[in-house]
């Protein structure tokens, strides 16, 4: 795939994207002084939180005073359930989608017919900015339903002028099928679930790397570089990173350029974002590690203060434009495991499992407690060329104790052995 040219090539951008630093400064401060008073007008939460701690949105006169304003997290949207922090009225919303609630209510997010045009601009623009093209096709294989991913790359993809192929997730095989008689441009599934399509490839006996792909637009949970290289190697295409969330939108509200895969760029027109030390709360600078945190600036029906995403990551100068960039999602403030006293983050181990040829890319961590003591078992699974070889289990439980710092009991099984997810990888069972 020839990699777009976005320096001489200016129309690729929108003109936000080629707006200077400060242009988009004077934008936000103009944007979040309305959301401010949005939300403090016509949500309850809102107007309750503000004054509990003595602001008002005429309190806020730039953006260094956003501090000063109380964030928000998934237990203020559980405890509002389920439309307790829309800020419009009912026959306002256009669609209504949710969290699967696996941890306690789901989380609602509620759209206007104008968010959801503004939606569908920004997934286009993630679009573009991974190589997409009006006319392309584009394989949708996230899910469909409350979930934001399917309909959110579907909209998306048909803003920007593509021709899209709503697979959905499941049918595994004929996904792989689909591809080769369908000919898509452009993939969009979360990168757990196309190793899985890679395995229905395999087994059928299919060369990957002669498919039409050019590009593979990867989100909804974090991966590695080394899950990169494994995809971008199989398929012989390019494997860029989506970030979003439905609180604050869905997909795109950030989006790595494939001609730098330097870090994903947020759109920053639409959502001003802070990074928060995990634990105290505070802003940290620019290129420390922290928590992220948005607030959007242009939602109607649901905007969202300093919502705390519980995502780790740092904030980078732009490179393709002048919109900050985040790096890659390291983890978790939330699914952060502690074994044995030892910070590990299911990623780290990822990062390990893939520095072997001999395995594949679909593992799983088991936390159990024997008397006082946490163990830690990786499951992994052995490529059926690989099979029977000698001391994978040693030396992956090696690597792990030397990179993680950690003692794990490595059990390599057979082909197929670990679960597959039709979205979001079940990576941790913990049975403690």
């Amino acid at each position: 795939m020839t990699l777009p040219d976005f320096k001489a090539d200016p129309w690729l951008l929108d003109p936000m994207e080629r707006a200077s630093r400060d242009a988009i400064t004077a934008h936000q401060i103009k944007r979040l002084r309305w959301t401010l008073g949005h939300a403090y007008e016509n949500v309850p939460h809102y107007r309750q939180a503000f004054d509990a701690v003595g602001v008002h949105p005429d309190d806020f006169r730039e953006l260094a005073d956003l501090r000063h304003f109380p964030t928000t997290g998934k237990a203020e949207l559980r405890a509002n359930y389920p439309f307790g922090m829309f800020a419009v009225p009912r026959e306002k919303v256009a669609r209504i989608h949710a969290s699967s609630g696996t941890t306690g209510k789901p989380t609602v997010v509620g759209y206007t017919k104008a968010d959801l045009e503004v939606w569908a601009s920004l997934v286009a623009r993630s679009i573009r900015a991974a190589g997409g093209r009006p006319g392309m096709r584009v394989h949708v294989a996230y899910g469909y339903g409350l979930f934001t991913g399917g309909l959110g790359a579907h909209y998306g993809a048909e803003a920007l002028g593509c021709t899209v192929i709503p697979m959905s997730g499941g049918q595994t095989e004929r996904q792989a099928q689909l591809i080769c008689d369908f000919e898509p441009d452009l993939i969009m599934v979360t990168p757990s679930y196309m190793l899985a399509i890679l395995d229905a490839f395999r087994a059928a006996g299919l060369d990957p790397r002669a498919t039409s792909l050019k590009a593979g637009i990867f989100g909804a949970e974090p991966w590695t570089e080394a899950m990169r290289a494994e995809i971008e190697g199989a398929f012989n295409m390019h494997a860029v990173d989506i970030y979003g969330l439905s609180e604050v939108m869905g997909p795109g509200v950030a989006m790595e350029f494939v001609a730098s895969k330097d870090g994903l760029h947020i759109w920053e027109d639409h959502f001003y974002p802070e990074i928060l030390h995990p634990e105290t709360g505070e802003p940290v600078a620019d290129g420390e590690v922290g928590e992220l945190v948005f607030t959007s600036l242009s939602k109607e029906a649901m905007p969202v203060i300093r919502y705390r995403t519980r995502d780790l990551t740092r904030l980078l100068p732009g490179t393709a434009n002048a919109m900050r960039r985040m790096a890659k999602i390291t983890g978790r403030s939330d699914d952060m495991l502690i074994v044995r006293g030892v910070n590990v983050f299911p990623t780290q181990v990822e990062e390990q499992v893939l520095g072997f040829a001999e395995l594949s890319g679909h593992w799983q961590i088991v936390l159990t407690r024997e008397g006082r003591m946490d163990e830690m078992a990786v499951h992994v699974e052995a490529r059926p060329e690989a099979l029977g070889a000698p001391g994978i289990d040693t030396a992956l439980a090696h690597r792990i104790k030397e990179m993680i710092g950690v003692t794990a009991r490595v059990v390599v099984g057979m082909p197929g052995s670990i679960e597959r997810s039709l979205g979001k990888a079940r990576r941790v069972i913990d049975r403690r």
